[in-house]
């Protein structure tokens, strides 16, 4: 039994600088032979909100605790928070960053580190629009997200 599931999102946003915005988030599984696409979108969000949105909602398909997961970002936001463990401070000072200030995002922040801590994953960072063949698939996926608003 093949025990690694692959994850790649993405989020994006237009109009990321208005408030009237919309927003779209991506996913594209893959455990063995079986892939899954799943998307969606809000409205008045920003692109990290998405980004994060893409990984949490990858991680909910997740049916068991037993698989390794590899979740691959182009949001280094994201990765370099799980990985360089930025989040340990911001829960330490009560989700205050270094400046004193309250920690942006931090509902899908908690959100994020629950799932997290529920299975084994390693967070990868890769580069955007770089035509790293999932992670585009992932990008289309988040603009038919901002589309279906």
């Amino acid at each position: 039994m093949n025990r690694l599931v692959e994850i790649y999102t993405d989020g994006a946003c237009s109009g990321n600088q208005f408030k009237d915005n919309l927003g779209g988030w991506g996913a594209v599984l893959f455990h063995g032979d079986k892939r899954k696409e799943i998307f969606g979108g809000e409205q008045n969000t920003t692109n990290n909100r998405m980004e994060l949105k893409a990984c949490i909602m990858g991680l909910r398909e997740m049916k068991s605790t037993d698989p390794r997961i590899k979740l691959y970002s182009d949001s280094a936001y994201i990765v370099n928070c799980i990985n360089k463990k930025w989040y340990v401070k911001w829960e330490k000072n009560g989700w205050k960053t270094s400046k004193k200030e309250p920690v942006e995002n931090k509902d899908l922040w908690v959100e994020l580190l629950k799932l997290t801590r529920k299975f084994d994953v390693e967070f990868i960072k890769v580069k955007g629009h770089a035509g790293i063949e999932h992670n585009e698939r992932a990008d289309e996926l988040a603009n038919k997200g901002m589309d279906s608003i």
